[in-house]
């Protein structure tokens, strides 16, 4: 079949691949000039497996409404005049219950798991390199309170299989002895051996490059417009080159649309309501004064909800969320606020480790569901159009398996994987489990 993916972050580009490994003509189209170059660009460089907790919880609800001061907030909304926003709230508010919080673990843990098995697959087939690094994920906690409220939540995690470590003090040292300055500040933490990170960007550039010579057309720099709907199905999509403005329709057999935040309004004039919005998060990327003194465990540092990670000689920083619509800006006071937020953390934890006279500050639209499933699977409003979007803060973790599955699904398979797929999407026939890894 010929395929249009429309979308090239690592949730496309993932899809993409996987489309030609089953044999299809894919055409890729994207409005940067390269692939990862917005949501995928500069994230948190965290597969984080078995740290999938929703943000819905029974909690949650206290914790925002007491952040809603703070311009320095791990997750910041600001009501606004947007029906979008206020239908998001309202349905995230309904997911803040234990039995939505394990319903919703279970499917993200399910993903997660079928996501690092197929991205392990992929590097060991490739051998794309992207500064990855194997040592696991450690969380750790700067009060009693929040270990105590970590632990048990490990607790929850394990009843799922994951095999996230309950660890004191000490052992959270030995984890991690980078940690060593801070030390007399940490009251525990938890560590999943089995998460890792690297950098998505470049995985993904690299992906996109090996696609491109398996055949797959990439067309850079071109806005997509609109879907025309005809008859149930996709006729065509309508996408403009930047540079001259030219117009052209795309036609295919199938039509993929992974457009992170972008996908709802792409799908709303067929009639399709996804309730996906934007999560403004931020990243700080430091390069290393003394590389010997620098982390090289992936870190979760739980008092300000940002994740830490090593990308060769580089630190990145990332964390915090803002509910403002499809702001991408970094200069207002705020945003101001919430970038020196990252380096002043990172200084109080890792004293004169960093280079801080020239922080690579970066933004990107985490695209949010209220309960951080995101949509794989068949529209309900055409046949031949399929969804691979709304990951949120887990774009990178489950980019392999969320190609993966998709692509089986257009090609009429039906996937290695128990989960919630949106729309008709599964074929008639039994489900194969895979093994839990």
């Amino acid at each position: 079949m010929k395929v249009v993916v429309l979308g090239a972050g690592i949730i496309g580009v993932s899809t993409a691949w996987y489309l030609l490994e089953q044999g299809h003509e894919v055409t890729v189209v994207d409005r940067q000039d390269d692939a990862a170059l917005e949501t995928s660009y500069a994230n948190g460089a965290q597969i984080s497996v078995s740290f999938c907790e929703p943000w819905a919880n029974a909690g949650a609800p206290f914790k925002v409404a007491k952040w809603l001061l703070r311009d320095d907030s791990p997750l910041l909304f600001r009501p606004r005049l947007d029906p979008a926003q206020w239908r998001w709230g309202l349905s995230f508010l309904g997911q803040c219950t234990t039995a939505a919080f394990e319903r919703n673990v279970e499917q993200l843990v399910r993903l997660g798991r079928y996501s690092h098995e197929s991205l392990k697959s992929l590097v060991a087939q490739t051998g794309i390199e992207y500064d990855r690094l194997e040592r696991g994920i450690l969380h750790f906690f700067s009060s009693q309170a929040d270990f105590d409220a970590g632990a048990a939540g490990a607790e929850v995690m394990r009843r799922h299989g994951v095999d996230r470590r309950v660890l004191s003090r000490d052992e959270v040292l030995k984890v991690e002895p980078a940690l060593r300055s801070f030390g007399s500040r940490i009251f525990g933490g938890t560590f999943t051996p089995s998460d890792e990170s690297g950098d998505a960007l470049v995985f993904t550039q690299k992906l996109a490059r090996l696609c491109e010579a398996r055949g797959a057309r990439f067309l850079w720099g071109h806005d997509v417009l609109a879907l025309q709907a005809e008859g149930g199905r996709i006729a065509g999509a309508q996408i403009a080159a930047r540079a001259d403005g030219r117009r052209q329709t795309l036609k295919a057999d199938a039509y993929v649309a992974a457009m992170a935040s972008y996908t709802p309004a792409l799908l709303k004039p067929l009639g399709e309501t996804l309730n996906i919005y934007p999560a403004k998060g931020y990243s700080a990327t430091l390069r290393l004064k003394k590389p010997d003194d620098a982390s090289v465990v992936s870190l979760l540092d739980d008092t300000r909800k940002i994740a830490i990670s090593r990308l060769g000689d580089h630190i990145r920083i990332a964390g915090t969320a803002e509910l403002v619509g499809l702001d991408t800006s970094l200069d207002s006071p705020t945003s101001r606020v919430r970038c020196e937020a990252l380096v002043r953390r990172y200084e109080e934890l890792f004293p004169g480790v960093a280079d801080l006279s020239e922080p690579n500050y970066w933004t990107g639209l985490r695209p949010s569901t209220p309960t951080n499933i995101p949509y794989i699977g068949r529209s309900r409003k055409a046949a031949n159009l399929w969804l691979n979007a709304g990951h949120g803060t887990l774009g990178w973790t489950h980019g392999a398996g969320s190609g993966h599955a998709l692509a089986d699904l257009v090609s009429g398979r039906r996937p290695e994987l128990d989960f919630a797929f949106y729309g008709d999407a599964l074929p008639a026939r039994p489900v194969r489990q895979m093994a839990a890894a």
